[in-house]
């Protein structure tokens, strides 16, 4: 698999993990749940950020809280660090290639990561969705056709070097029908002759 392979697959499966944890956050009712695409260059190790907003400190740790359970549940992934679920005004979840935000509204007003993250593409749930979606269906197709290509040199054996498909091998001839059976020899009460009267 070539590095930019490699790359892309990680993005893929970065992509579901993102998808599950918003799954979570608007099932716990976060708000104005948003991802943002980070920007490769501006970015260094994670490709998203994940960004909800809570009513209160107990909502924003039970966002949290399910986020790690259903992660680590689904899929055997644990977040690389945690920080500020004490306080729950701002939970960070860092899972490398992306890092999951849960705030109070206030402070995520006061910190805005959206405005300092100007180069980042901002996404709702639903259409990171459907360029999932998209993205599955692409490696769905390149997997079919890199197996169709590995199938076809296996019946390309069956045609000989001057392009002619090989000959079948010919059917095995008929047996011959087998011999009658000999007949036995005569036994010597039968080879007796009867002697003429006189």
């Amino acid at each position: 698999m070539t590095q930019t392979a490699a790359h892309h697959e990680t993005r893929i499966n970065s992509r579901i993990l993102v998808q599950a944890a918003a799954a979570v956050c608007e099932d716990k009712k976060g708000q104005d749940t948003r991802i943002l695409e980070l920007d490769p260059i501006d970015s260094g190790l994670s490709d998203y950020f994940l960004v909800t907003s809570a009513s209160n400190d107990r909502q924003a740790v039970a966002i949290a809280d399910e986020i790690e359970l259903r992660l680590k549940r689904e899929f055997g992934v644990y977040a690389n660090s945690v920080e500020g679920r004490r306080k729950g005004e701002w939970i960070l979840l860092d899972y490398v290639d992306f890092v999951v935000h849960v705030f109070l509204a206030e402070r995520r007003a006061f910190y805005d990561i959206e405005r300092l993250r100007k180069s980042a593409r901002p996404l709702t749930p639903p259409e990171f969705d459907a360029e999932l979606k998209i993205a599955l269906a692409e490696k769905t197709r390149a997997l079919r056709t890199k197996s169709a290509a590995k199938t076809r040199p296996a019946a390309a054996k069956s045609v000989t070097k001057a392009g002619k498909p090989a000959k079948r091998a010919a059917a095995p001839k008929k047996l011959a029908k087998k011999a009658a059976p000999a007949k036995k020899p005569a036994t010597r009460s039968s080879a007796k002759k009867t002697k003429p009267s006189r």
